[in-house]
């Protein structure tokens, strides 16, 4: 229901139908007589055409740059320490070119930040670790 807010109704018509179109799928009601395999055309605005960038052929925008874009300002970019505390490798040979900062920068897991932090007055941040749960930093929290 989220996604229908604010949308004219053919756009919500387009909803519905694609809705429809997955669970007939699932169903087993497109395509031939089905002894197990058969043959569904895929309309083409759902369709993976780049097999090198599979995500981006479906999705040309990253949904945070856009959303930072449409608030007007300045940007203000935080970035993370870019170096590792060479203690830690007190028994361990330490190398310094296997953790070069463009290495560490370059890092992007789940669960961790990534590196630079692009931020502008007015855009909507959400917390999504539980920080300091006594003072209301918990995941959800709006910014």
């Amino acid at each position: 229901m989220r996604l229908t807010v604010g949308m004219d109704q053919s756009d919500i018509r387009k909803i519905i139908d694609f809705a429809n179109w997955l669970l007939d799928i699932g169903d087993g009601k497109l395509g031939d007589l089905n002894d197990g395999e058969t043959i569904i055309d895929i309309p083409n605005d759902i369709l993976i055409n780049n097999s090198h960038d599979s995500i981006g052929s479906l999705i040309d925008f990253e949904i945070n740059d856009r959303l930072l874009n449409k608030f007007p300002g300045d940007e203000v970019e935080y970035l993370s320490s870019d170096s590792i505390c060479k203690y830690e490798f007190v028994h361990d040979q330490f190398d310094s070119d296997l953790y070069s900062p463009d290495v560490l920068n370059g890092l992007k897991v789940s669960g961790l930040p990534n590196h630079k932090l692009v931020l502008k007055i007015g855009v909507p941040v959400m917390l999504l670790r539980n920080i300091d749960q006594k003072n209301g930093l918990c995941n959800g929290t709006r910014l």
